[in-house]
């Protein structure tokens, strides 16, 4: 996927060639037609839902803007500089921040972003992947990094602990998703039934309307198939609708394939770990940090 280095170049073309004021949309049209891109590579998006090349553009045009490349002459719109203007780029392969770096003004906003980050505190990307990356996305990729190394650390403790401990762990976790009515009742309902291959039993609701049969394995192998299908088979005795297989390995294609027949929820050791850390169980924040951006109603002065 393009970076936002690699659409510099051609949107620096494409604005040479044509001289005149763009709209983030008109660039955008126009460099994906320029580029060749697949219907993939147009569709593509961050987690957010946004797409990626139109995100990419911005930073591309807030690093040209900050070389003296482009200026804004009006809101959400940008042209050329003289300097962008009298450019000569037929021999440059790609714009990077060695490129970028002879203008005075870069080097300015470079400088000052480098006393200001915490670029050298974050030893998880290298240096060729940070300049390759816009600085929300460095900080997106290292907390994603960050959170699988705390899922694989939370996973290991949990292996180490006793089977009753993981018993305790789920209920914990079920009530925090907020099954099981109380914490008590939950506690009642998990590791007490022992029936046919049934862990426990949980309301699904606090007035217990609906039922939900529990299977929890704290095992290292993999979960095959004949465990979904003696899970299922008790299933069946209780005329039971809703199940959850819950384990710290993983499953086998065929045990997901017979789960997705029987309406039996899977969670593996990978997935157990996400809902702890999206309910705060076992964990706890170090820090957190807040992105801003201009509020661009505030400063339009027809509003006022």
């Amino acid at each position: 996927m393009y970076t936002h280095y690699d659409l510099m170049l051609p949107l620096l073309l494409i604005m040479q060639k044509n001289n005149k004021i763009y709209s983030l949309h008109e660039a955008y049209d126009e460099l994906i037609h320029v580029l060749n891109c697949t219907e993939e590579q147009k569709n593509a998006t961050m987690e957010d839902g946004r797409n990626i090349i139109f995100y990419r553009l911005q930073w591309a045009k807030t690093y040209l803007k900050k070389a003296g490349l482009i200026d804004y002459p009006s809101k959400a719109h940008f042209q050329l500089t003289t300097i962008g203007r009298n450019l000569v780029l037929q021999n440059v392969d790609k714009i990077n921040i060695s490129f970028l770096s002879q203008f005075e003004s870069f080097k300015s906003f470079r400088n000052l972003n480098r006393e200001t980050s915490t670029e050298q505190e974050i030893p998880l990307l290298k240096q060729e992947s940070v300049d390759e990356l816009t600085p929300p996305e460095i900080i997106e990729t290292q907390a994603i990094e960050l959170r699988n190394q705390l899922s694989n650390e939370l996973l290991e403790l949990i292996k180490n602990k006793t089977p009753a401990f993981f018993e305790r762990l789920v209920v914990d976790l079920l009530v925090a998703m907020g099954y099981g009515g109380s914490h008590q009742d939950a506690a009642k309902a998990i590791g007490k039934t022992n029936d046919g291959g049934i862990d426990g039993v949980i309301s699904e609701d606090r007035l217990g309307l609906d039922k939900i049969y529990i299977q929890a394995k704290r095992w290292e192998n993999t979960v095959g198939r004949p465990d979904i299908q003696q899970f299922k088979g008790a299933l069946a005795d209780q005329v039971a609708k809703k199940g959850v297989f819950i384990t710290t390995s993983t499953f086998s294609k065929e045990a997901k394939e017979s789960a997705s027949k029987s309406g039996i929820v899977l969670i593996d050791g990978d997935k157990l770990t996400s809902l702890m850390i999206e309910f705060g169980l076992g964990v706890q924040v170090e820090r957190s940090f807040h992105i801003y951006k201009i509020d661009q109603d505030r400063f339009d002065e027809e509003t006022f």
